[in-house]
């Protein structure tokens, strides 16, 4: 078992593989502001970057993609991606299900979203043990994330889902807690990081 998982690791590192991987975010990052554009034009310049929440989370690990292919690293970059791909694929997750509860259908189109964000949850998941982000990173990204909440919520710049606008209150604050939860999963990796750096320093 061991062994196996060895494997996947190495080979979730496989350059052809990291080229593919990189492609389908870049592709999927586009289409994300594609989708946001009708939002976009209606919300004032100064809250552009804080809008298109999940392409910007799988732009992050987009840009994390490309510098591993050329053996370089971010560790902001890591931190941000791996926080913001888990809070936005699991919130968008949960609310396209909840548009499910309350309409009672949400069409194919509401599936791939489903599907593709739940994907993005995995990814950042799957690639744990590659993350070499530090305390200071992930402060910084935990900052924007809670930063991005407040902006959301309290300056009402959420991504807007008509049919579930009377759970302004509730979504935003399930949102806070989903991030925090984030964040102290970030900070669990961080200590993983440490105590893997300490193990390697005593061989």
């Amino acid at each position: 078992m061991l062994s196996f998982a060895i494997k996947i690791s190495a080979w979730l590192m496989y350059r052809p593989f990291l080229i593919l991987l990189f492609l389908v975010n870049l592709a999927g990052t586009i289409y994300g502001y594609i989708w946001y554009g009708w939002q976009l034009k209606i919300t004032e310049p100064r809250f552009l970057i804080f809008v298109p929440d999940s392409p910007t989370a799988s732009l992050f690990f987009t840009i994390v993609l490309g510098l591993w292919i050329f053996g370089k690293r971010s560790r902001l970059f890591e931190a941000l991606a791996f926080i913001t791909l888990i809070k936005y694929g699991l919130w968008a997750v949960a609310m396209n299900l909840l548009t499910l509860w309350e309409v009672g259908s949400i069409g194919w189109i509401g599936w791939m979203l489903i599907g593709s964000h739940f994907a993005m949850a995995l990814q950042a998941v799957l690639y744990i043990e590659h993350y070499r982000f530090g305390w200071l990173s992930a402060t910084l990204a935990a900052v924007w994330t809670l930063h991005n909440d407040v902006i959301d919520y309290v300056f009402g710049q959420m991504p807007i889902y008509s049919t579930l606008s009377e759970y302004t209150s509730q979504i935003g604050y399930f949102t806070f807690w989903l991030s925090i939860v984030c964040v102290g999963f970030a900070f669990y990796v961080v200590r993983l990081n440490k105590k893997q750096s300490i193990s390697v320093d005593q061989y």
